[in-house]
């Protein structure tokens, strides 16, 4: 859960497109160097230098529910322990998966929508989730499974030999971007405009 303040109205997020990022020099820093408050596990340098495992095991010891008050994404809440992950997934009339956002004098006429179900609560969650669900009944992917099997052997097929190459590029993104694109019925040629897409709407303004 997130929430975002401003003093008068909701920040326009392409005033912010050319903004230097804010410097948090937490990759490759002893974890235990920084101050509790000003971890910020969102950072992505952590994930790309492979250096967020001890952020997660010191806040899991220290602060399992944690809150940033300062982060490329706005504040936000963290929770690291398994059992209270769970307890969180199961109660959403306490938690919530929207983003939430609070301002001052606001605009009735105004309206805020979700990247996606996957952002939304209870009954509109639900209804979302049961339009999309059909695709990958087993039944449907049972029917699929030849062309799945043949475009997923074409892509491992495909890999050069003797010579270094992305596997993230030419497997990772391939197969997870090909797979949706059979089950989508989405043009075969064009499945990587999924991959975009999808970068463009989880990325910050000034990615």
């Amino acid at each position: 859960m997130s929430v975002t303040e401003s003093p008068s109205q909701v920040p326009d997020p392409s005033a912010s497109a050319g903004a230097p990022r804010r410097a948090r020099r937490q990759a490759g820093v002893d974890p235990r160097s920084i101050p509790l408050d000003q971890i910020d596990v969102s950072d992505p340098e952590l994930f790309v230098t492979d250096t967020h495992w001890g952020y997660f095991e010191r806040l899991r010891e220290e602060e399992p529910v944690h809150y940033c008050a300062e982060s490329e994404y706005g504040p936000y809440w963290s929770v690291t322990k398994f059992d209270d992950i769970v307890y969180v997934e199961k109660n959403p009339e306490l938690f919530s998966s929207a983003p939430i956002i609070v301002i001052e004098n606001p605009d009735p006429s105004s309206q805020f929508t979700n990247a996606g179900f996957i952002t939304m609560d209870g009954a509109r969650h639900d209804a979302h989730r049961r339009v999309v669900q059909p695709v990958a009944s087993p039944r449907n992917l049972k029917e699929m499974e030849p062309l799945i099997r043949e475009r997923a052997a074409g892509i491992l097929d495909g890999l050069p030999v003797g010579e270094t190459f992305d596997w993230v590029d030419r497997v990772s993104i391939e197969l997870t971007t090909g797979m949706l694109a059979t089950m989508f019925d989405f043009p075969w040629e064009e499945r990587r405009k999924l991959t975009y897409w999808s970068d463009v709407a989880a990325a910050g303004p000034d990615a």
